[in-house]
């Protein structure tokens, strides 16, 4: 008996013959650059990555009190998710987590745009903010996958508590407006 059919010898409970055993190299041979086609195709077919304009005298820093800690947190954590200045990642351009990437940056730019932050109501701001402490709160944000790739995305506990300082503060401060 071949020392190739050995290789297969048990993974469909018998001896493969060594004409079958071409067989299937020449199948998994087709599989191979099937897929590497379909990844070669999938370049092409990008979902645009955008940063829109920053309107001046919109966002979170320009509209809120925002201490330098917090504004050192959001930047590195928040902000490339939840504003119109992403800084996009070279594996951004690369399907199909480009499309992953993209859809997440899209999603969490619709749930809270700290570049839009002028443009919430009073009530909507008041929701965000207690959403930003809950969510920091409860390891939801950054997420995962995000946090996964960039180490320094991650929150430590005095950056929770800094995070739901200020949330509360500046809740507290729009409150007094009225």
């Amino acid at each position: 008996m071949s020392s190739e059919a050995d290789a297969f010898k048990g993974v469909w409970g018998g001896v493969l013959s060594k004409m079958e055993v071409t067989v299937v190299r020449k199948i998994l041979k087709i599989a191979a650059a099937a897929l590497l086609l379909l990844f070669a195709g999938a370049q092409f077919m990008r979902p645009e990555r955008v940063n829109p304009p920053v309107v001046a005298g919109q966002s979170l820093e320009e509209r809120a009190h925002v201490t330098r800690e917090v504004a050192a947190i959001l930047n590195r954590s928040c902000m490339d998710c939840h504003s119109n200045r992403t800084t996009w990642p070279w594996y951004s351009n690369v399907a199909p987590v480009s499309w992953f990437v993209i859809d997440h940056v899209n999603q969490g730019r619709r749930r809270l745009n700290f570049s839009e932050w002028g443009a919430y109501g009073q009530q909507e701001k008041e929701g965000k903010l207690k959403a930003i402490c809950k969510f920091s709160k409860e390891g939801w944000m950054p997420l995962d996958s995000y946090a996964f790739i960039h180490r320094d995305a991650r929150i430590t506990p005095a950056d929770v508590k800094a995070l739901c300082e200020w949330a509360s503060a500046e809740t507290s401060r729009l409150a007094s407006l009225n």
